[in-house]
């Protein structure tokens, strides 16, 4: 998979999944917004520096009715992102590109205006905290920003001030007097997010002469001073006339515990409502209706050791006096598609407010549904499938005339690429993109088999060429993480062709646990990780090996996170694999469930006694497969303490422990500064080096050499 200069320069591989810095070359596609007029579709695309060591976004532009190719419309070092078209059609986005009128300013994540008209990208907005994302108001001029704000600040000049005094004095402590800390790979405070309007400031010397692109600065208005770490990761979006903000906000509870409430931000006075504020439930706002009146609204019921959580949409009324009273929960929500088995997530209203449009993971794939609301109401609405092929969609916009969208669309056959659909028929076009599909050499199929208990387990095979009863290939059962997840969309962190170019067949299953299969599927392997979802992961593995193209006795578990802990479990409870790769993962529950970022969660999904009866350090003496660790010491989620317990316990005790010279058949490989996703280009390609090696050794009986950067 690696390759030296020299034949990087004389030998062009067969796909790029054949070399790793080809792979990593691939421009990455994310984020999708749409202008007013439906004229201008703009879209991210990450790519690597000419160095290979970080990648770099960049804005393109598309063309809706995929006629004219995409075209890059923004490009700098930094790299730009969270593009959102403002009502005039202008384009706002943020970057930590210099600023040209202030070269000598610290780079900090600025808000730019490019306008619609074309021209130059400027610095509309900057301040020391940065900003963080960008909201817009469909039919006015309303803008309005997130951004951190330390605790103790009393205004943009003083929270300026604080920033530079702690730089200056090279002070990164914080005092927390609430809980969570950390979350995932950050950690928290001492500043606090805030929500902005963007409103005209006023010029610094008035009549003074300047070219005619000069415009007032702008200066921000502080909607939500008083609200503490309430918006911490929250949800927010604005209505279409800008005069009310909804966002989810965090309720703290008794014991560390919280919950998500839902607001309602007067634009005007910064008054805040609770619109929504039920026990045992979280709320989470969607879009706002076109006529402004209606909002829908996400819940999440709490999880218990017994019931997994339930997803549900509902529409809410905040139509006149009800929301500014904060009598719109009162008054209940309407179910959205009440019987629907599936966990939906809100993208878009039609323009005549006649329904909505959804994504939810269906059977492999997360298609775009509809679902219509007849008279405004939604008590007889059901979901309708609009796409009806095999893909993942994202990103979900509607044009103004309400026959098209436009959408995000991959599967494991192809990275996150552009699509118009027709709404009439289900149609989808492919735009012109910037960059070409990959490659790969391979063939993907649906297979799946029927557990003990009659339940169905589905999963994706992805079979190298020339597989074949006289040439069968080895096995790689990867698991995958959440658990509440399914392999139904593109990754470049698990990306199966990568093997597959090696010669390797890749199981993807979706076993108990897994999303897009109804309630029930999730339901069986709640709280009893080691039973069913074990179970469903063995089924499909006993059914994938009894074919002449798969070779039973060479065969490789793998897994992150909680596909980690599952390839654990199953490194315990069975020695049929040759070799198991545990990535992020959870070892010891008793341990993990306090010191993870969010332990207020965890504790609520599994008693202690539940914990024990599903963790694997207790079957660590069982284990006698060859285990590559792997972990980056600033995953918060699942903390190094796991990695490094575990990789003790399999020195210490598994029936491969170190022998009188140290040495054994299980290997470490440690990220310092790398969090629960290895994010660095060098250290993926360092991840998959270590990978390959390990399994070509254990699997193949082959010494393919670790890659160099180790030292080693």
């Amino acid at each position: 998979m690696a390759s030296t200069d020299s034949e990087i320069l004389s030998e062009k591989p067969e796909t790029p999944f054949h070399d790793l810095d080809h792979y990593l070359a691939i421009p990455r596609v994310s984020g999708l917004t749409l202008s007013p007029d439906g004229g201008r579709l703009v879209t991210t695309v990450a790519t690597l520096n000419a160095k290979g060591t970080e990648f770099c976004t960049a804005l393109w532009e598309l063309d809706p009715e995929g006629q004219r190719q995409a075209r890059r419309i923004t490009r700098s070092a930094k790299g730009e992102a969270g593009a959102v078209f403002a009502a005039n059609g202008d384009l706002y986005f943020t970057s930590a590109r210099p600023d040209p009128d202030s070269p000598e300013a610290d780079p900090v994540s600025a808000l730019w205006l490019l306008p619609s008209d074309g021209g130059e990208a400027r610095v509309v907005l900057s301040r020391a905290g940065g900003i963080s994302g960008v909201l817009a108001a469909k039919e006015t001029g309303g803008l309005f920003v997130s951004a951190a704000v330390l605790a103790g600040s009393t205004g943009e000049d003083n929270d300026e001030q604080r920033r530079k005094a702690r730089k200056d004095n090279k002070v990164a402590a914080i005092l927390h007097s609430g809980y969570p800390v950390r979350y995932w790979d950050a950690d928290l405070g001492p500043a606090q997010p805030r929500l902005f309007a963007v409103e005209p400031g006023e010029e610094k010397e008035p009549g003074k002469p300047a070219t005619v692109d000069a415009t007032a600065p702008l200066k921000l208005r502080n909607l939500t001073p008083d609200v503490g770490n309430g918006l911490r990761e929250a949800d927010s979006v604005v209505s279409p006339d800008g005069k009310t903000i909804y966002s989810s906000f965090n309720k703290p509870l008794a014991n560390a515990d919280t919950r998500s409430v839902l607001v309602a931000i007067d634009v005007a006075t910064g008054t805040r409502t609770v619109l929504l504020d039920v026990e045992g439930m979280s709320y989470f706002p969607g879009p706002v209706s076109p006529d402004n009146r209606t909002l829908v609204v996400r819940s999440e019921s709490d999880t218990t050791p017994l019931a997994a959580p339930q997803v549900k949409l509902h529409l809410l009324d905040v139509s006149g006096d009800a929301a500014v009273s904060g009598d719109a929960g009162k008054a209940g929500l309407a179910p959205l598609a009440r019987d629907w088995d599936r966990w939906p997530r809100p993208a878009a209203w039609l323009p005549d407010g006649s329904g909505l449009l959804v994504t939810a993971d269906e059977d492999g794939s997360s298609p775009v549904f509809r679902i219509g609301v007849p008279g405004g109401t939604a008590d007889a609405s059901q979901a309708t499938r609009v796409t009806a092929d095999t893909a993942a969609y994202t990103d979900v916009v509607v044009s103004p005339d309400g026959r098209s969208a436009y959408a995000l669309r991959s599967s494991y056959e192809f990275p996150a690429e552009a699509v118009r659909i027709d709404l009439a028929s289900g149609g989808v076009v492919r735009l012109p993109a910037p960059a070409e599909r990959p490659q790969y050499r391979g063939s993907l199929e649906r297979v799946e088999t029927t557990a003990a208990d009659g339940s169905r387990v589905p999963a994706y095979l992805a079979m190298p060429e020339g597989a074949s009863a006289g040439n069968p290939a080895p096995l790689l059962l990867w698991i995958h993480g959440g658990p509440l997840g399914s392999w139904n969309a593109w990754t470049w962190r698990w990306n199966p062709w990568l093997l597959v170019a090696r010669g390797y067949a890749v199981l993807l299953p979706d076993p108990a646990l897994s999303t897009g299969y109804g309630q029930d599927h999730i339901q069986r392997g709640w709280g009893e990780w080691g039973k069913a979802p074990y179970t469903d992961l063995m089924a499909i593995t006993d059914a994938v090996v009894q074919r002449p193209d798969i070779d039973e006795t060479r065969t490789a578990a793998m897994g992150g996170s909680f596909g980690g802990y599952m390839a654990n479990w199953v490194a315990g409870h069975t020695g049929r694999f040759k070799a198991i790769v545990t990535h992020a993962s959870l070892w010891a529950l008793d341990q993990f469930g306090p010191t993870t970022d969010a332990a207020q969660y965890w504790l609520k999904e599994m008693t202690a006694e539940m914990a024990l009866e599903n963790s694997p350090h207790l079957h660590v003496e069982n284990i006698s497969t060859p285990m590559l660790v792997i972990h980056g010491d600033k995953d918060y989620r699942v903390p190094i303490g796991e990695g490094l317990r575990l990789w003790y316990e399999l020195l210490s005790k598994s029936q491969l422990a170190a022998d009188e010279n140290g040495d054994t058949d299980h290997r470490f490989l440690y990220f310092p500064d790398e969090n629960h996703w290895i994010l660095h280009p060098q250290h993926a390609k360092v991840w998959y080096g270590v990978v390959e090696h390990f399994l070509a050794k254990n699997l193949l009986d082959k010494d393919i050499p670790v890659p160099a950067e180790l030292g080693l």
